[in-house]
């Protein structure tokens, strides 16, 4: 079983497109969306969520009022004095802690005398099991302001295995999030390769730089596409210089086109929407990298 994870330096670069395309390609695969900050791949592939499972990760805490004195002011309030987040504030009701703020480190619990602030698991989002026309999708919702975006990434890659076993597939294709921080880290570890997309602009060059620096660091194989290369046909020359330089294999360019933006108002992949040129390129993409990683 074979895992690959496409990237991009940002957002918008066509890396859901391409991995929409790649599923539409691909055979006995599944999907797994480890964009849990903005998931979109399943605008594309129209899920039918079969299982919808809570992801608790850290602990909140929370002040029980009618249990807190205050300290009865000798201690003047240690929650307050001790927490380095500032989340916690004083309230008519008294003293009551900030959800958005708190960093789940638990100093308040540990330093109240009266024992009244509670820790309980924190709820931050769901992850879905769902059912798409290309297969088995591991897919998930961070909740708004919530943090360990890394933590439930693994989760998702961690099910999406599991649920590759369980159909014996031969592919995990994983849509992962954009940028080069810990949500990325997490999707790539222990891929078999990478495939980034980027755009032939000075800001895509400078992120496709970055990018190769983090997959280079893992040692991972990593393919590169430029989408739109022909609104800067020169800066798509320097794309591949860079990959030739480096350990980056460079598999194919994609021109730009309005059927492609038809395509996802549709909600589907640009292969399955249309015969056209772009669609032509990706799967001579996909052709080039399904022989090097088989």
């Amino acid at each position: 079983m074979k895992e690959i994870v496409v990237l991009s330096g940002k957002g918008g670069t066509g890396k859901t497109s391409l991995t929409a395309s790649f599923a539409a390609l691909a055979n006995n695969a599944v999907l797994a969306d480890c964009d849990v900050d903005a998931s979109d791949l399943h605008i594309l592939t129209q899920p039918e969520v079969q299982l919808t499972t809570p992801f608790i990760s850290g602990n909140l805490a929370k002040i029980i009022p009618y249990e807190c004195n205050g300290c009865n002011l000798v201690s003047h309030k240690r929650c307050i004095q001790h927490c380095k987040f500032n989340a916690i504030k004083t309230t008519d009701d008294g003293l009551a802690i900030d959800p958005a703020l708190c960093e789940g480190c638990g100093v308040c619990v540990y330093l109240c005398p009266n024992n009244a602030v509670k820790f309980n698991p924190r709820n931050c989002g769901e992850w879905y099991s769902s059912k798409t026309r290309h297969g088995p999708m591991i897919h998930a919702k961070l909740g708004i302001a919530a943090e360990n975006s890394g933590r439930l990434v693994t989760l998702v890659r961690s099910e999406a295995k599991k649920a590759a076993q369980q159909i014996n597939a031969d592919l995990i294709l994983v849509d992962g999030p954009p940028g080069i921080g810990c949500p990325v880290i997490a999707s790539i570890t222990g891929s078999d390769c990478v495939v980034v997309i980027t755009e032939p602009t000075v800001s895509g060059i400078h992120d496709l730089k970055r990018i190769l620096e983090l997959t280079n660091h893992f040692k991972i194989m990593t393919f590169v596409v430029v989408n739109r290369f022909d609104i800067n046909r020169d800066n798509t020359t320097t794309i591949k210089k860079i990959c030739f330089a480096s350990d980056a294999k460079y598999v194919g360019k994609i021109s730009s086109t309005d059927e492609m933006t038809q395509a996802q108002i549709a909600g589907k992949s640009i292969i399955e929407y249309k015969k056209c040129k772009a669609g032509k390129e990706i799967e001579d993409i996909w052709f080039h990298i399904s022989t090097w990683i088989n």
